[in-house]
């Protein structure tokens, strides 16, 4: 059952409860049946019958929203192993055919290089399956997995959060930060930075904004055309989310890749 026959249905059933009622009485009871005791009864009825509709309409929409929530976590988890997949694939695997290649030719040299970067990939991956720890506000979550960020990759991070507790719900926590995740994997990856930067601020009448910069080399292809992996996940994360994504150089060079809401407000 979809919502628009829960519309239709909220102010049909009052008006044909009263309307039919008061057809009755009119056309049957007034002989036997005081105006008085005509409204008394109306009223009861009125009053059990909408009880009944509030009750089932409520189960009803709580059991259409927990089929929403089992398929959006259903979504993330596949989301997530398609985005380790991938990672693994051109991290890990390319390296370790680029390994196979130079032990054969006998560079060790390039083989020794190959081994670092399997190594560093294999530990990115690791630290990406780590959930955030249950305890503790977004904002120190996030601080705490920054922190771990920075020590792994060696890219000194500057984080500006002011994040009210609360704001965001459990799914939209989820997908921002995947979408954070993403954005410093790519970083870490492709940027060549030394040093980046995280803005993430919440407002009650305006919504949130959210910008990731760094000093790098800068991303070849900023369109929203294009078709790169990680920027297409996080422009479908941010699609859920009902936020724009602006991604481009930055003037001092390197990248920024910027969120915000549509609509203020508290994210539902």
């Amino acid at each position: 059952m979809s919502y628009r026959i829960f519309y239709w249905l909220t102010f049909l059933i009052p008006t044909i409860i009263i309307g039919g009622f008061e057809f009755i009485r009119h056309d049957f009871l007034l002989p036997y049946m005081s105006m008085e005791a005509g409204n008394v009864y109306i009223t009861l009825l009125t009053l059990f019958l909408s009880f009944l509709f509030a009750t089932w309409m409520f189960h009803t929409l709580k059991q259409m929203n927990a089929r929403i929530v089992e398929e959006q976590a259903r979504r993330a988890v596949y989301e997530e192993r398609e985005r380790l997949a991938r990672e693994l694939h051109d991290g890990i695997a390319q390296s370790l055919f680029f390994l196979n290649v130079k032990l054969k030719q006998g560079h060790l040299d390039d083989a020794r290089v190959a081994v670092s970067t399997i190594d560093n990939h294999v530990r990115q991956a690791i630290f990406n399956l780590r959930s955030l720890p249950e305890e503790g506000s977004l904002d120190q979550r996030l601080e705490k997995w920054l922190a771990q960020w920075s020590a792994l990759s060696g890219i000194d991070v500057v984080s500006e959060l002011h994040v009210k507790d609360g704001f965001f719900t459990p799914t939209a926590e989820v997908q921002l930060f995947g979408i954070i995740q993403e954005a410093f994997a790519n970083i870490r990856k492709h940027s060549q930075a030394k040093h980046s930067w995280i803005h993430l601020t919440t407002d009650e009448t305006t919504g949130w904004v959210l910008a990731v910069e760094d000093d790098g080399i800068g991303i070849s292809n900023p369109s929203p055309d294009t078709k790169k992996y990680g920027l297409s996940m996080m422009r479908e994360r941010a699609r859920q989310l009902n936020a724009s994504i602006d991604i481009q150089l930055r003037p001092a060079g390197g990248t920024i890749i910027r969120l915000s809401s549509h609509s203020g407000g508290k994210i539902q």
